[in-house]
């Protein structure tokens, strides 16, 4: 069963993300709190567990792993993300996220890449457009409603 393990915002930008208890997310705006939070494509990021654990055997990175450390917003386990089309449908609770892209163009450089030389976020994070709103916390069950061919 996928969920989700973390909920992790940041109050400025620049700054790594930290968990919450739960979040509110908002059609055409993101988690509420976060400073990444904007209407576009690439409203929420997420981020796989299992390329958490790929990371996890960098020596460079490994002691300080922990969820949100990619700056993604929702960290889940049991799903392949990033194998997930464009236009496929999540629900979290009430909450309906849309795949809007695959991977991400990395700052010069980001924080992980100047610690490890390697970042998964690039390759492996996925970013979503909230299509209805609502709240989730840790735990919440992830469904795949639709998946584009």
């Amino acid at each position: 069963m996928a969920k989700v393990l973390s909920i992790n915002i940041s109050e400025k930008k620049g700054t790594s993300k930290s968990p919450v208890k739960e979040a509110i997310l908002k059609i055409d705006h993101g988690l509420v709190g976060d400073a990444h939070a904007a209407s576009g494509i690439r409203q929420v990021s997420l981020l796989a567990k299992e390329s958490h654990e790929k990371m996890g055997k960098h020596p460079a990175i490994k002691a300080c792993l922990k969820n949100g450390l990619f700056g993604e917003n929702i960290t889940t386990k049991g799903i392949i993300l990033h194998k997930l089309p464009i236009g496929t449908k999540l629900k979290i609770r009430g909450v309906v996220l849309e795949v809007s892209k695959i991977g991400k163009e990395c700052h010069a450089p980001c924080e992980i890449m100047r610690k490890a030389g390697v970042c998964i976020m690039p390759i492996e994070g996925i970013f979503a457009i909230v299509k209805k709103e609502g709240k989730i916390k840790p735990g919440d069950k992830i469904t795949v409603l639709q998946e584009k061919s």
